[in-house]
């Protein structure tokens, strides 16, 4: 076989200078959307009391690049030892979670940025178990669970999304909020989006969020809304050093159950995405030992994610999309790709640019990928079925789990480990439906 075909197999090392365009592609398509949850966190703390620096934001970005490059590797090259895999030695790229954002959020509003790293960071050891369980437990994950709690995020993220094409929290302290400028980068970014996915192929439709947020921020440079005196004090080298050490966390247990449950989505998250790349490369369903691999990759790279001060990762599916459409499934490549990631997190001014990204622009570019969150939750949802049992699980689930989470003053009396979880209504969504499967036995 030609050194250049062995882009179309799993192993194998083909020419550097044809791989490593091949794994840009995966860094590209995946770049924006990677760095974008922890740009959210920053700019809602940045809206309390406890403000972080400029130069701290910078450290958290390299330290988000760093984590989701190690983490590819590993999913790429699993850690072997007796009948424990660690990786699902397949073509999967891992990039920061917007599922972990809406309690990422709540979590902020009420105890800091340690805290989201402490629950965090024991929340990751309910993805390792999952990992090491899953030939036990695979069943009592329903596909109607997964829809239902996708939703709920997307709902919750779309509230985000639109806050921040509005200008976000820095607009309301500037008196810019929904101005005429704001509105236009938003609308001007989310345009350029969709008229790529709409009339483009290859690399410029997998990177249209990318290609957005470049032709957006050179749009707010224009007219004034970007501060570039950021990037002119950033070096160009620097270890991506963690701002919060472990001994510092702040540890809680009701953002710890909260991180607890959303770890079991994001373990679902990862699941959905491994068998769309299996599908898509081999046109089989995942193994169970790449499944498992995954998982407890998933699990081992959100802790190390947590002490570096990068949020949680997951598989992502905008490269899953990449390899149905082109069918390379070379680990060699992505891990080129892969590599280019690491070396950009010892980059501040990389970092640097991607804070000074308006939050309007911003806004722009990830209020699709919010509301493909939502989409993504009703299909799976219509394809678990409308049967009498599942017509109850849902009206149960968003009646009580969605209907009193974004009321939660309601179960303000209540004892505090269950008003909490209504205090997040994605977690609320996540308990009662798990709940109301286990109560709705199946159609007799």
């Amino acid at each position: 076989m030609r050194d250049k075909n062995l882009i179309y197999n799993l192993e194998g090392k083909p020419p550097f200078l044809v791989a490593l365009p091949l794994g840009m592609q995966h860094v590209l398509a995946m770049f924006a959307g990677n760095l974008a949850p922890i740009l959210i966190i920053i700019g809602v703390i940045n809206s309390t009391s406890l403000v972080i620096s400029t130069q701290d934001s910078i450290s958290l970005i390299q330290s988000a690049m760093l984590a989701s490059g190690i983490v590819t590797l590993l999913q790429l090259y699993p850690i072997k030892y007796k009948n424990i895999q660690i990786g699902a030695n397949l073509p999967i790229v891992m990039g920061t979670t917007f599922a972990f954002v809406p309690t990422a959020i709540n979590v902020a509003n009420t105890y800091g940025f340690s805290a989201i790293l402490a629950s965090s960071l024991m929340g990751s050891i309910i993805t390792i178990f999952i990992g090491f369980t899953y030939k036990y437990i695979k069943k009592i994950l329903s596909e109607l669970v997964i829809g239902v709690v996708l939703i709920a995020i997307g709902i919750n993220l779309l509230d985000v999304g639109v806050n921040y094409c509005a200008g976000g929290l820095a607009a309301k302290k500037l008196g810019t909020y929904g101005d005429l400028i704001n509105l236009g980068l938003s609308f001007s970014t989310f345009a350029i989006i969709i008229t790529i996915q709409r009339f483009t192929k290859g690399i410029f439709k997998v990177s249209a969020i990318l290609i957005g947020l470049v032709i957006g921020y050179a749009l707010a440079y224009m007219v004034g809304r970007v501060d570039t005196s950021i990037i002119s004090d950033a070096s160009w080298f620097s270890l991506p050093v963690p701002i919060i050490l472990i001994n510092d966390f702040h540890f809680e247990l009701a953002p710890i159950v909260s991180a607890a449950i959303v770890y079991i989505i994001i373990s679902l998250e990862t699941i959905g995405n491994v068998n769309g790349i299996t599908v898509a490369a081999f046109n089989r369903s995942a193994k169970e030992k790449e499944v498992s691999g995954a998982i407890l990759a998933d699990g081992v790279g959100c802790m190390v994610a947590s002490l570096l001060n990068a949020l949680p990762n997951t598989a992502f599916g905008q490269n899953a999309g990449i390899i149905a459409m082109t069918k390379i499934i070379n680990k060699y490549c992505i891990a080129l790709g892969a590599i280019v990631v690491i070396i950009s997190a010892f980059i501040p001014k990389l970092g640097a640019i991607f804070r000074t990204i308006p939050d309007s622009v911003l806004g722009g570019a990830v209020i699709m990928i919010f509301a493909m969150i939502l989409i993504n939750g009703i299909k799976i949802v219509a394809h678990a079925g409308f049967s009498n049992k599942n017509v109850m699980i849902l009206g149960v689930t968003f009646g009580l789990g969605y209907g009193f989470g974004v009321h939660p003053e309601i179960t303000s009396n209540l004892p505090s480990y269950i008003s909490w979880v209504f205090k997040d209504s994605v977690v609320g969504v996540c308990v009662t439906s798990m709940i109301a499967s286990l109560i709705f036995a199946k159609d007799k």
